[in-house]
């Protein structure tokens, strides 16, 4: 099984990245979507628990934020991948819509 976590900041195309390659095959977590931390942890741990493959859609900016869902996706015998987005910083500050 497979843990895919994406790191990038707002606007950089992660989204649109897990719809292009993930989206048919891959669970998504995203706080954007779920709303609060504790809806995301049942996300979490029921894909753990039924070894679907997922990606986690945040911007995980710091390792702290990266290595819990390192840690439980390792314990669980997941291959981890990670993908960095990189931006401009021009590109994001004209993003359209929440802010």
């Amino acid at each position: 099984m497979e843990a895919s976590i994406f790191c990038g900041i707002q606007a950089s195309g992660k989204s649109t990245f897990y719809k292009k390659h993930f989206f048919n095959t891959y669970v998504r977590i995203s706080l954007d979507l779920l709303r609060r931390r504790h809806r995301e942890n049942l996300f979490l741990k029921s894909c753990l628990k039924t070894q679907m493959r997922f990606v986690v859609d945040n911007t995980n900016p710091s390792v702290e934020e990266r290595v819990k869902y390192i840690e439980l996706a390792k314990a669980a015998r997941y291959e981890v991948v990670g993908y960095y987005f990189e931006t401009e910083v021009e590109r994001n500050s004209q993003r359209v819509g929440r802010h």
